[in-house]
């Protein structure tokens, strides 16, 4: 399209024209965004699944949960040394059911694991689940980290009726970050002991190739190690020096010796990653166990005796045409370790206890 100078259009029709003529023109090239770019960022990328936080009150606790009510192909891979998880047996690729209605992560450690029933009486009430003769029973996966030393009274933790309020509020917008839900009292950098922890959260993470393929993550985080971004190396938030003011950096106090062994079973880095491509149970699974990578990217050390480090994917197979497994598990690795990362720089401090943003860690 060819067009006039300005100077010729201030001859024609004056100069009062020619301005809001030339925002038009500029305003007429610029494309508007397609549903695509519309659509939530982080886990809630992937068409079909929706994400609910509920955070309690009482205590700083609570659950997250992942609502695939249309079904999802399931896996999942465990590598901490003391994991709390509910129903990760029926994902083993041998065994018969093939698909999975939710996830839930939760605080509260074994006693949190009480969340995912009141997310079954959820799906119950809307009749989803795998159908077994006359009814259908939903199929709900989940895992838990530990909180209870955070706040005065560790009897306050997620129940039934928090998996239930979570679901209720699921959504497929782009997920709150930090200190919600799972994330709500998660802390990391416990290797010198509690005095010098900082605060953990939750996070999410996608990305969505040209061809469509989207791989994404969301993690609540509350590890024994550091958390590191992979991009720089730098240490965002962990263990503290003993004045509190700065990083000490685990993997300087590792091999010097100066650290405390951390009492088994009292963190945990726990998440989900999933794909609108279609996968097979043992695909899933593997998907699983290569986005474990990206959470020994982004913590250090990972997947210590003290540590419940637990992934599970879920692929809705809503991607026209198929892809690779190893590219979708590299992906995977990739948004796991973004959302650990985005998970502790959300987070925000609490009394005692710092957020990185407290200590422009990573900034």
């Amino acid at each position: 399209m060819a067009f006039l100078p300005a100077t010729k259009l201030r001859t024609i029709f004056g100069a009062d024209f020619v301005a809001p003529l030339g925002l038009a023109l500029v305003l007429m090239t610029v494309p508007l965004p397609s549903r695509a770019q519309e659509r939530a960022w982080g886990l809630t990328a992937i068409p079909g699944l929706k994400i609910g936080h509920h955070t309690l009150s009482e205590r700083l606790t609570g659950c997250t949960v992942v609502l695939a009510e249309g079904g999802a192909v399931g896996g999942v891979d465990v590598r901490g040394g003391a994991p709390g998880t509910r129903e990760i047996a029926l994902l083993d690729p041998v065994n018969t059911v093939d698909v999975v209605h939710a996830v839930v992560l939760s605080g509260g450690s074994a006693f949190g694991l009480d969340a995912a029933s009141g997310v079954v009486r959820y799906l119950d009430e809307r009749g989803i689940g795998f159908r077994a003769g006359p009814t259908v029973v939903p199929i709900v996966v989940g895992a838990v980290l530990f909180d209870l030393s955070i706040g005065d009274d560790p009897s306050i933790r997620p129940d039934a009726e928090c998996g239930y309020r979570a679901a209720t509020g699921a959504s497929d917008e782009t997920a709150a970050e930090g200190n919600v839900g799972a994330g709500a009292g998660a802390t990391v950098g416990k290797l010198r002991g509690s005095g010098r922890t900082m605060k953990g959260g939750i996070g999410t993470a996608s990305i969505t190739l040209d061809n469509g393929l989207t791989v994404a993550a969301i993690v609540a985080v509350n590890a024994v190690g550091d958390v590191i971004d992979p991009a720089t190396g730098s240490v965002v938030a962990g263990v503290r020096t003993a004045d509190g003011l700065g990083l000490a950096d685990a993997r300087v106090l590792l091999r010097e010796g100066e650290l405390d062994e951390p009492d088994s079973g009292i963190n945990t880095t726990i998440g989900v990653v999933a794909t609108n491509a279609t996968l097979t149970k043992a695909e899933a699974t593997k998907v699983a166990q290569m986005a474990q990578d990206g959470l020994a990217r982004a913590t250090y050390p990972a997947h210590t005796p003290g540590d419940g480090d637990t992934v599970f994917s879920l692929a809705t197979g809503t991607l026209s045409g198929a892809a690779p497994v190893s590219r979708i598990g590299a992906l995977a690795a990739d948004v796991m370790a973004e959302a650990i990362v985005r998970a502790v720089r959300a987070a925000t401090g609490i009394p005692g206890i710092p957020a990185a943003s407290d200590l422009n860690a990573g900034r």
